[in-house]
């Protein structure tokens, strides 16, 4: 076990052609996260912040509460799954942010989302 107050953040990312319209300047991306309390103090998801670059260096910045429309409470040892999506306007880009808890003692802390790199596969025609 980790610190007092500690998440453990995993994401995998992938291209989604179905959604996606190269000739349209729009990649689709889904990703999974798998948020685990590696902490000893349970605690809630309240909000995340995200940050989006695509290849040609424009970010873009999502804030909202809660992931997928649910503030997960997360006992020691539990995790909580989720897949969500982003467009893009190039084939390449990475995500990364931060996600916002509070302890059931009432204690805030940020938990880092480690950057990951959103790719379109390269298609031969």
């Amino acid at each position: 076990m980790g610190g007092k107050y500690e998440f453990t953040v995993r994401a995998e990312p992938r291209f989604v052609p179905e959604q996606s319209d190269a000739g349209a300047g729009r990649y689709v991306f889904a990703y999974t996260i798998t948020v685990a309390n590696t902490g000893q103090t349970t605690a809630q998801l309240l909000a995340r912040h995200w940050i989006i670059t695509d290849a040609d260096g424009e970010v873009e910045e999502v804030r909202g509460e809660g992931v997928v429309g649910e503030q997960p409470v997360l006992r020691p040892g539990e995790a909580f799954q989720y897949t969500s999506g982003c467009p893009l306007p190039t084939p390449v880009g990475t995500m990364r942010g931060t996600y916002f808890c509070i302890a059931e003692d009432g204690t805030r802390f940020e938990v880092p989302i480690p950057e990951f790199v959103l790719s379109a596969p390269r298609v031969l025609h």
